[in-house]
């Protein structure tokens, strides 16, 4: 196993020195090499990092000489979840269903009532039928079979049955400042009391020029106004002629509950693999194939096939994943830092060398990929073995999922993580992993899944045809196999001719 790390070594290392004297110009000159630019590193390590992630999780599949294809399908469903649960939802303080709408009377009829509306209040029509900034007055209120009727001085357009209505408030005055004076751009007074947080929203609306939603950097409340401090200048047309919504955050789950149930789902769904694969005896290939299948088109039914985004978390959360510790910094701008990811890696690695090569588990796992028969015959539970291995590849593929989500910043179900999985088969496989099972090394796959990253790398700096991607990976992995597997055959035909001598000798 020390032989296949130090040749995928070496192989990471002719690379890296390919890589730094070609995009050197002149070729002699390393310093202005675009290979070892800072930005360049610190994608390769983030890259290396998602990447390897995966990688790891899939080598204990394939040390059980299993095979999971679901990986690419995980890590979209798991990005998917995570936005699903970290949604985020913007909703004025006072607002409600409409029951109905009538065009010939002018009535607007609430399931809910809303409180503090008066004659002469605005309240805005939206989610239905009519345009967005749709903006009625208040001319009387009246109570029709226990529900509030509200009757309007504007003509309403088209009836409805469904919509929500939120009440206006009036702005008194609009303030604003050049950027660098203070915190925020602009003060909103508003003719009334109410409360807002610095992540909660305001929309400013007008009947004629349309709408916008701000940000709060803060709000101070007193007896009869309210003043709103934004993150932005709302602009000029902006004037006492318009009405304010206040619009309060709620979030579905909390970020730690939302990772913790992003992280267990996968690892339920590894558990139902290695359930169908031990109970069912189905051939795991065709288990992790059905999965690719099914977790995608979960994806795409649970989003509408649409984007699913996290803008709302790109200061905070995000940073998990694009983020970095900076190392060093100099007066010209230029800094270097190892992106969050990379420790996350090291965390993954050391735990999974850890428990492969120092724990019952870890033997279990080599000796069930060596001979299945013989593992059982031996006493060992294969079946919570081979279990083990499929939770811990699909719940390193939820992270992986978290990570590359985040660090993209949206999901789009039907293409994101395509061919995820096959990236980490081949980085193990390159890595020392053998597809017959039995072997393994997790300093051996993290290698190779920077030798893939920085062939990806290549094809990118040097403007290698996109369609030839696949076939130069393909390639390197290939030649890297087929020397492996010669100095295997040539290293069994050694202790073949030892053994043969040494019975001669021994005669």
């Amino acid at each position: 196993m020390k032989g296949k790390i130090f040749g995928i070594l070496g192989l990471l290392t002719a690379l890296c020195l390919f890589m730094t004297f070609k995009t050197s110009v002149p070729w002699d000159n390393i310093g202005s090499s675009t290979f070892l630019k800072t930005g360049n590193l610190q994608n390769l390590l983030n890259r290396t990092a998602l990447y390897g992630i995966l990688g790891v999780g899939v080598a204990f599949v394939i040390i059980t000489s299993g095979i999971d294809l679901s990986i690419g399908s995980m890590v979209c469903f798991s990005g998917v979840l995570l936005a699903i649960f970290l949604h985020v939802d913007y909703r004025p303080n006072h607002h409600a269903v409409v029951w109905s709408l009538n065009k010939d009377t002018n009535h607007i009829v609430l399931a809910t009532p809303i409180d503090g509306l008066r004659r002469g209040d605005r309240v805005r029509y939206s989610r239905g039928k009519l345009a967005p900034t749709a903006l009625f007055t208040i001319a009387h209120i009246a109570d029709k079979d226990g529900r509030q009727q509200l009757t309007v001085e504007e003509d309403i357009q088209k009836s409805d049955t469904s919509g929500e209505i939120a009440r206006g408030l009036r702005v008194k005055a609009v303030r604003r400042l050049l950027e660098g004076q203070a915190d925020y751009r602009a003060e909103v007074v508003v003719a009334e009391s109410f409360q807002l947080g610095p992540r909660d929203k305001i929309m400013l609306v007008h009947p004629k020029t349309g709408l916008k939603t701000e940000k709060i950097v803060r709000a101070e409340t007193s007896a009869n106004f309210t003043s709103v401090f934004l993150q932005d200048d709302p602009g000029d047309r902006l004037s006492a002629d318009w009405f304010a919504i206040p619009l309060r955050r709620h979030q579905r789950m909390s970020v730690p509950l939302a990772l913790l149930s992003v992280v267990i789902t996968a690892c339920v769904l590894g558990l139902i693999h290695g359930l169908l694969v031990t109970r069912a005896r189905l051939q795991p290939f065709v288990v992790t194939l059905c999965g690719l299948f099914i977790y995608r088109g979960l994806a795409r039914w649970l989003t509408g096939d649409n984007p699913a985004g996290f803008a709302e978390y790109s200061e905070g959360l995000c940073q998990l994943a694009s983020g970095r510790l900076t190392v060093y910094s100099d007066a010209a701008g230029t800094s270097f830092g190892i992106p969050y990811p990379f420790f996350i890696l090291v965390v993954v690695g050391v735990t999974a060398a850890v428990f492969l090569n120092h724990t019952i588990w870890g033997r279990y796992l080599l000796a069930l990929g060596q001979n299945e028969e013989a593992a059982r015959f031996s006493g060992i539970n294969t079946r919570n073995v081979t279990l083990v291995a499929y939770v811990i590849s699909t719940g390193l593929a939820g992270v992986g999922g978290i990570l590359f989500a985040l660090d993209s910043l949206s999901v789009s179900p039907s293409s994101f993580g395509t061919f995820f999985e096959l990236y980490a088969i081949a980085a193990a496989v390159l890595g020392g992993c053998s597809l017959r099972g039995g072997e393994g090394s997790i300093t051996g796959i993290i290698i190779g899944t920077a030798a893939v990253q920085v062939l990806n790398n290549l094809i990118t700096l040097l403007r290698i045809s996109a369609p030839l991607e696949g076939v130069i990976i393909g390639s390197v992995i290939l030649v890297g196999v087929l020397a492996d597997e010669i100095f295997k055959r040539i290293a069994a035909q050694r202790r073949l001719r030892a053994g043969s001598q040494f019975s001669t000798n021994t005669d």
